[in-house]
């Protein structure tokens, strides 16, 4: 616990310079806090040094003296298998925008850094003080959007990307509260990755190892790792559009038109050799004279003439943009060797973007990026040995040639058999190759299917195709790229009727989307599930708040935390729930499934002893009534009932039934009751 000891320490001896002016929503402050707390409006306001120590000393002292903390939490409860995964209730965190704030209650719009000193946009500090808050809703893992050090290049709104990764080894620094005069954000994170520990919780992150920003700070160092074009050609590049194709991958049969067309052929012609290859002496002056200065892109295009290159989709005739803010890293020194024939002069093309070269899973070149395979394969390491993760999502592991895909999973797995690797699969029907590949998880598609309950697809996905995965998937409404749960349609009763079914979904890891607690309508990312995305950054919030229009992956936003409606006590109680029955509702021979009427089912989980059945009503607009044959699911008798969630509220009122149940439901409601 040495940087969570540390950030304790500084903190302790500085409250007397501290002063009682830090506003916190109410949410933040937890039931055991003991420090000096003024109440203002809807806030808070608390010493900042009282309060963050007062927190940490409360969770440390719910550690044990020989644990390090400082490594998986595999190590210290000794766990050699991810069955933790599919018992998980995770929190999915951005944490520029779990945890900001407007830390000047005089202040009338929110800063990242607001006049008093306070970095309003998120910390590791600040995400430390909400841990108490997250395990009320029993969350024992933390997914995180990427926090290593992100480029400001290119950038689509106020900051730059998470996903357009600087530096692959380095948290990022905007991560880090100038309250920890001294400290820096990598140190921070693994104080965050302690704390987490102490109170049983995982920490899990997002690798993106196909991509980079199109400054990374590997260039200096290995510029042929790049794809390169002209200058010149910057302002007409895109992805060529081929007429006599359709919207479809790359393939053996469609190579030939591809490579002939007209518009590949011009597009071929942009692309240039990496500047350590033209001119390798130039290069290494350059480098000596660069090689602390961050924006040394610009004087490479000054110098050079050249550009990283935007990346793009790997589907052929895709309608979206160039991604201007990161570029494809070169995983192959060769072409792709089933196209290297239509080129027209192999040996003379510079490195290039296509859509088989993006697809190198499927078109890989005969000489393999061998240290850039290294390098990328020992990214979840150096993460698990120097801050002591526990998780990981890959992103776009599925387009990785095979072997390096193998490769990232094994060293990982290597260094701990716990640590739960979570594919980005879409597509339910691919869970078998991704079992195969060796992830322990895919991302799934429940935030599409369960806002079309209208078109069946909610049923469809409880009935049949949860139940028969090999993996478990995640089970949520939402996500940080989709529309907010409670946006679509049944609003806030869908997104807490979908909250309760999350929690209980068979072969299903529990995810509360940040934010989705408070009812959040903005969504943080247009990239799932919107017909048009640049209206509908502006339909969820009015044109006088500061957000509006607003998208966390891009710019600084902070979550509507001072609300009045929200699910934060149903979240309490789902946790509470799941808690109590966790080896009973993951046991998959323990599922039952039940169809009453159009719109109406049960989910019912039945070991022989006991039960939990949970009957929903997908009408969002009528009340419904129906009977359950307890005798039929359990052959058994008589049994004691105990209603435990009634209009989304804890209810503790029992009673003793015969083998049938009557059960009403409102428009939108479910409920959940204890069988035995």
């Amino acid at each position: 616990m040495k940087n969570l000891k540390n950030v304790y320490d500084f903190l302790k001896v500085n409250i007397d310079k501290g002063k009682t002016n830090y506003a916190i929503p109410k949410r933040w402050m937890p039931n055991d806090y003991e420090g000096n707390v003024v109440l203002k409006g809807r806030t808070f306001v608390v010493n900042p040094y009282e309060y963050f120590s007062n927190i940490i000393d409360n969770i440390i002292k719910k550690s044990k003296e020989e644990n390090d903390y400082s490594k998986p939490l595999s190590f210290t409860t000794n766990e050699k298998t991810t069955d933790w995964l599919k018992k998980s209730i995770i929190y999915s965190a951005h944490v520029r925008m779990t945890a900001a704030y407007k830390h000047d209650a005089n202040a009338v719009y929110f800063k990242p850094d607001d006049d008093l000193g306070y970095r309003e946009s998120g910390t590791f500090l600040k995400m430390i003080a909400l841990l108490p808050y997250l395990k009320q809703f029993n969350v024992d893992a933390i997914y995180l959007l990427p926090i290593t050090k992100s480029s400001n290049k290119f950038k689509k709104g106020e900051v730059g990307s998470p996903y357009a990764v600087k530096s692959f080894h380095h948290v990022e620094d905007d991560y880090h509260d100038p309250l920890l005069e001294g400290f820096n954000a990598d140190q921070e994170f693994s104080a965050f990755v302690e704390a987490a520990h102490m109170l049983g919780i995982r920490v899990i992150l997002d690798f993106i190892p196909r991509t980079a920003a199109r400054d990374n700070n590997l260039i200096l160092e290995h510029p042929d790792w790049f794809y390169w074009i002209d200058i010149n050609e910057l302002s007409s590049y895109k992805p060529p559009m081929i007429e006599s194709l359709d919207f479809e991958q790359p393939s053996s049969e469609n190579l030939p038109i591809l490579y002939n067309h007209p518009e590949v052929k011009k597009h071929l012609k942009k692309f240039r050799w990496a500047p350590n290859i033209t001119n390798p002496q130039k290069w290494d002056n350059f480098v000596k004279r660069n090689k602390n200065n961050p924006d040394f892109l610009e004087e490479i295009v000054k110098e050079f003439k050249i550009i990283t290159v935007p990346g793009f989709s790997d589907w052929i005739n895709d309608p979206q943009p160039t991604w201007d803010d990161v570029t494809f890293l070169r995983l192959f020194m060769s072409h792709p060797l089933e196209s290297e024939k239509y080129l027209e002069n192999p040996n003379e093309q510079p490195p290039y973007v296509l859509f088989d070269v993006v697809k190198s899973s499927n078109f890989p070149g005969k000489e393999k990026n061998e240290e850039l395979w290294n390098m990328l394969s020992d990214l979840m390491p150096y993460f698990q040995k120097n801050y002591g993760i526990d998780g990981a999502r890959l992103d776009m592991g599925h387009a990785l040639p095979k072997e390096l895909e193998h490769r990232i999973i094994s060293s990982a797995k290597n260094y701990d058999p716990s640590f739960g690797i979570i594919a980005e699969e879409l597509s339910m029907d691919n869970h078998i190759k991704a079992k195969l590949s060796g992830y322990d998880a895919i991302l799934g598609n429940t935030w599409w299917s369960e806002p079309r309950h209208k078109e069946g697809w909610f049923i469809k996905t409880i009935r049949d195709i949860m139940p028969k995965l090999e993996v478990p998937s995640f089970a949520t409404a939402e996500t940080p790229d989709s529309p907010r749960a409670v946006t679509r349609d049944g609003e806030e009763n869908f997104a807490k009727l979908s909250a309760v079914v999350n929690t209980f979904m068979p072969n299903g890891i529990t995810v509360i989307n940040s934010g989705s607690e408070i009812f959040e309508k903005q969504p943080m990312n247009l990239g799932l599930d919107f017909e048009k995305p640049e209206e509908e950054r502006y339909k969820y919030l009015k044109p006088t708040d500061q957000f509006y229009g607003k998208l966390a992956f891009f710019d600084y936003y902070a979550l509507h935390w001072d609300v009045d409606k929200h699910m934060v006590n149903l979240l309490k109680v789902l946790g509470e729930i799941k808690k109590d029955h966790v080896d009973l509702i993951t046991k998959i021979s323990n599922y039952r499934f039940t169809e009453h009427m159009e719109n109406v089912i049960s989910i019912f989980y039945w070991n022989g002893n006991k039960g939990l059945l949970i009957p929903i009503n997908l009408n969002f607009d009528k009340t419904v009534n129906f009977g359950f044959d307890l005798g039929y699911h359990t052959w058994r008798g008589n049994h004691k009932i105990s209603l435990l969630l009634e209009n989304y509220r804890r209810c503790d009122f029992k009673w003793d039934e015969g083998a049938w149940l009557n059960i009403n439901l409102n428009p939108g409601e479910t409920k959940i009751y204890l069988v035995e």
